[in-house]
C-alpha cells in the first residue's frame, strides 16, 4: 500500500521521465520533494509563486475532473460528476449507502467505521425525504 504522497511523487518521477526532453530543474509546489533525477526543488504554495507551478495545477485540475466524469458515468449514483471524488458529505453518504467502486482507494474508506452511526441516521433521514 502506498500514501497519498508517494503515489504524488511516484506520479510526478514517471510524468517527468516520460518528458521527450530533460529539464534542468523541477519546481515541485509542496514541502516534500524526493526521488527525481534531475534537481528539483520544494515551493510551498508554489501555485501563488510561480506562474509554471500555477498553470500546471491548473491543467491536472481540468484532467482530473474530466476522468472523474468518466468514472461518474461508470458509477452512476455516487455524485461524482458533482462533487469530483472529494470527500464531501454527500460522497461519504453514497459509498456508505451503495458500497465503494473499484475507483474508492482503501484509505479513504475509514471514515466508514468512524462515522458510521452519523452516516446510518443521515441515510435515514434522506430515504424518509424520498418518501
Amino acid at each position: 500500500e502506498i500514501n497519498i504522497l508517494n503515489a504524488s511523487m511516484l506520479a510526478m518521477k514517471r510524468a517527468v521521465e516520460a518528458l521527450s526532453v530533460t529539464p534542468e530543474l523541477l519546481l515541485v509546489d509542496g514541502n516534500v520533494v524526493r526521488g527525481f533525477d534531475q534537481p528539483a526543488v520544494s515551493v510551498v504554495k508554489g501555485d501563488a509563486k510561480s506562474p509554471s507551478i500555477a498553470a500546471a495545477s491548473i491543467l491536472a485540475k481540468v484532467t482530473r475532473d474530466r476522468q472523474m466524469e468518466e468514472v461518474a458515468k461508470a458509477h452512476p449514483g455516487f455524485g461524482i460528476e458533482v462533487h469530483k471524488g472529494y470527500p464531501t458529505p454527500a460522497h461519504k453518504l453514497a459509498v456508505y449507502e451503495f458500497g465503494p467502486c473499484p475507483y474508492h482507494r482503501r484509505s479513504f474508506l475509514s471514515f466508514l467505521e468512524k462515522d458510521r452511526e452519523k452516516l446510518a441516521a443521515a441515510l435515514e433521514k434522506k430515504q424518509a425525504e424520498a418518501k
